[in-house]
């Protein structure tokens, strides 16, 4: 297998079975992030990921990490800390601060620079890249974004500037996607923390089927309207303690 080189003047991708196995799922590079282009990736199964100042390059890891929202795993002191409400959520009212934000988050640098932040900003703008932003009082202290592909949400990058932030935020957002019809997170690569959130693997080819039924599934209307969420008890278990 060879890595492909995309053509300036055509938003096609190579099928994600050609992809490299070392690294793990690399298929293509080159060409750009505009809303067209990052559209057909993720409506492939495709996402970028590159160092600043370099080459654009594409991915389609196999296995793939997914997080179904009713399988998500709410840990008892997260579950006590989300009840007293220390936070307030919203949707899709400041994505240009949360993408920066999680641009800042890392210490150790980060792909999420200037021409990542204005693509999806573009896409965002037309109505397919959205962000959850967490309160705390009117600072805005954590939050997450991504792109939807019908039912089915890819998940890019979230930040937490304050305690259980970010784990909140994607409760929050769980609650609220499945509630309109959402059935599947994209986490991409598994790690330590979507790990412990309910993230789990499935082999590429099974999530590619997935995403093609879901990528038709139409979500209810008011979904990714500017609004205010709220956490909904009743989808959090209650231990006997918590009634104490």
């Amino acid at each position: 297998m060879r890595l492909v080189k995309l053509e300036a003047n055509s938003v096609l991708f190579p099928d994600p079975d050609t992809a490299l196995l070392e690294p793990n799922g690399l298929l293509a590079m080159g060409g750009d992030l505009t809303a067209p282009r990052l559209l057909s990736a993720y409506q492939n199964g495709i996402f970028p990921w590159f160092e600043p100042g370099e080459m654009i390059l594409w991915w389609t890891p196999d296995p793939r990490a997914i997080l179904v929202p009713e399988e998500r795993h709410v840990s008892r002191s997260l579950q006590r800390f989300m009840r007293k409400k220390p936070y307030r959520y919203t949707i899709n009212q400041r994505f240009e601060q949360v993408i920066r934000a999680c641009a800042m988050q890392r210490e150790d640098g980060t792909w999420i620079g200037p021409l990542v932040q204005r693509g999806y900003q573009e896409l965002h703008e037309v109505g397919r890249a959205h962000s959850v932003e967490v309160w705390e009082d009117d600072e805005l202290v954590g939050g997450l974004y991504g792109v939807s592909v019908g039912g089915l949400f890819c998940g890019e990058s979230m930040f937490s500037r304050r305690e259980n932030a970010s784990k909140c935020a994607l409760m929050v957002f769980c609650q609220h996607f499945s509630r309109n019809g959402g059935e599947l997170i994209d986490c991409q690569v598994l790690n330590p923390h979507t790990a412990s959130l309910g993230a789990r693997e499935i082999p590429r080819r099974q999530f590619l089927q997935q995403l093609s039924e879901l990528s038709q599934r139409a979500l209810a209307p008011d979904c990714w309207l500017p609004q205010d969420l709220s956490p909904h008890d009743e989808d959090l278990p209650v231990f006997p303690k918590d009634r104490e």
